[in-house]
C-alpha cells in the first residue's frame, strides 16, 4: 500500500506543479477558446489541462519502474507502455480537437486509433468470469476492446461542463476500484499485491488530486478533451486489465458477483455519464446533427435547471457516484441482503438530495398558499 501512495503522491504533485506551468503557457500566448453559448465560465479559460496530467502520468509510470516494489509489472513493459503511447494519442487528438475543434470523425478515428494500440499490445478482453465464456476470435476480442475503450473515454468526456465535475467524478469511482483491485489481489496472490490495474488506478488518483485544486470553482483551468479522453481511457484499461486477470473457469456462483465488479464498477459508476452520452447522442441524431454536436442539454444542465447552482449539480454527481462505488465495495465484505438494505436507505437520501430543490419549492408555494 505504501507503494502505490508514493507513486499517487509523486504523481499529484506533479500534475499539480505542471497545471501552474501549463496555466502560464496558456495566458502567456492566449491559448484560450472563445466562450460559447452553451458554457457556464463567463471569463476565457484554458483547456489544455490534459497536458499537464498527461506529464502526471508519464512520471508516475517512470517513478513506478525506478522502484522495486513494482518490478514484477514491468519484466513484460510492453502493455504498460502501451498504455503511455495511446495516452499520448488521446491527448494529441484532444488537443487537436480543444483548438481548433476537429471533424467528430477525426476524433472517433483518433480514439478507435488509442484503443487498438491497447488491444495490439494484449490489453484486451478475451473473456468474462461468466461460467468460463470467451469472448470469441481475436477479431471480435478487438471489437470488444475497441467498443469499450472508446465508450468509457466518451463517457467522462461527455460530464466535463462544470467545474470539478469530471476530476471528482473520476476520483470517487477510481478510488474505490483501487480498494478493490488491492483486496482482489490480496485474495489472488497473497506475495505480491501489486498490478497494473492497480498501478493505474493508484495514478489516476494522483492526477485527479493534482489537478483538481485548479479545477474547482471557479477552474482556472479545464482538462479539455484530452484530459477527459484520457482518464476515460486509464479507467477503461484499469478494467479490461483486472478482468484478464480472473480466470473465469475457476469462478463459482457464489464468486461470480465479486469477479463482476472489475467490469460493473466503470460502467456503474459512470451510469449517468453513459445515459448522458446515449441520450446525447439519440437527440443530435433525430436532428440530424453529428453524434458529438454541443448542446446545453446535458444531465448537469438540467440539474441546473432544476434548481441546484453550479456546485450543487457536481456535489449531486459525487453523491451518485459514491452511493454506487460504495455499495459494489461492500458485496466483499458482507451478503447480498444487508447490502441491498444498505443501497436501499442510501438511494432514498440520494433521491431526495437531487430532488431538493424542488422539494424546497414546494415547501415554499405551500407557505405563500398558506399566508394568503
Amino acid at each position: 500500500m505504501r507503494a502505490y501512495f508514493l507513486v499517487a503522491l509523486i504523481t499529484a504533485l506533479v500534475t499539480y506543479l505542471s497545471t501552474f506551468a501549463v496555466r502560464w503557457t496558456a495566458k502567456r500566448f492566449n491559448i484560450h477558446p472563445a466562450i460559447r453559448e452553451r458554457d457556464v465560465h463567463k471569463s476565457p479559460t484554458p483547456r489544455i489541462g490534459g497536458v499537464a496530467m498527461f506529464i502526471g502520468l508519464l512520471v508516475g509510470v517512470l517513478a513506478a519502474a525506478s522502484f522495486g516494489w513494482f518490478e514484477p509489472i514491468f519484466l513484460n513493459p510492453g502493455p504498460i507502455w502501451a498504455v503511455v503511447l495511446a495516452s499520448g494519442v488521446i491527448i494529441i487528438v484532444g488537443l487537436l480537437d480543444d483548438l481548433i475543434e476537429l471533424d467528430w470523425t477525426a476524433k472517433m478515428g483518433g480514439q478507435m486509433g488509442a484503443a487498438w494500440i491497447l488491444a495490439s499490445s494484449g490489453i484486451q478482453i478475451v473473456s468474462l468470469p461468466i461460467g468460463g465464456i470467451t469472448v470469441g476470435s481475436f477479431g471480435v476480442s478487438l471489437a470488444a476492446t475497441v467498443f469499450v475503450v472508446v465508450l468509457i473515454m466518451n463517457a467522462v468526456n461527455f460530464i466535463d461542463g462544470l467545474d470539478g465535475l469530471a476530476a471528482g467524478v473520476v476520483g470517487i469511482g477510481t478510488l474505490a476500484f483501487f480498494v478493490y483491485t488491492y483486496l482482489l489481489a490480496q485474495q489472488t496472490s497473497p506475495t505480491n499485491y501489486f498490478s497494473t490495474a492497480g498501478l493505474l488506478a493508484a495514478i489516476v488518483l494522483g492526477m485527479v488530486l493534482g489537478f483538481l485544486p485548479h479545477n474547482w470553482r471557479p477552474a482556472k483551468i479545464f482538462m479539455g478533451d484530452s484530459g477527459a479522453m484520457l482518464l476515460g481511457l486509464l479507467m477503461a484499461v484499469g478494467a479490461i486489465t483486472v478482468t484478464g486477470s480472473i480466470d473465469p473457469a475457476t469462478v463459482t456462483r457464489n464468486d461470480l458477483l465479486p469477479a463482476l465488479i472489475p467490469l460493473a464498477l466503470p460502467v456503474l459508476i459512470l451510469i449517468l455519464p453513459l445515459l448522458d452520452l446515449l441520450l446525447a447522442v439519440v437527440r443530435r441524431l433525430r436532428r440530424g446533427q453529428s453524434p458529438f454536436a454541443a448542446d446545453r442539454e446535458h444531465i448537469h444542465h438540467q440539474l441546473q435547471d432544476l434548481g441546484h447552482g453550479h456546485q450543487g449539480a457536481v456535489l449531486v454527481f459525487y453523491h451518485w457516484t459514491a452511493l454506487v462505488s460504495v455499495t459494489l465495495l461492500l458485496f466483499f465484505w458482507l451478503d447480498f441482503p444487508p447490502v441491498m438494505v444498505i443501497f436501499g436507505f442510501w438511494l432514498l437520501v440520494a433521491l431526495m438530495h437531487t430532488y431538493w430543490p424542488v422539494f424546497k419549492k414546494i415547501y415554499k408555494f405551500r407557505r405563500a398558499v398558506r399566508g394568503k
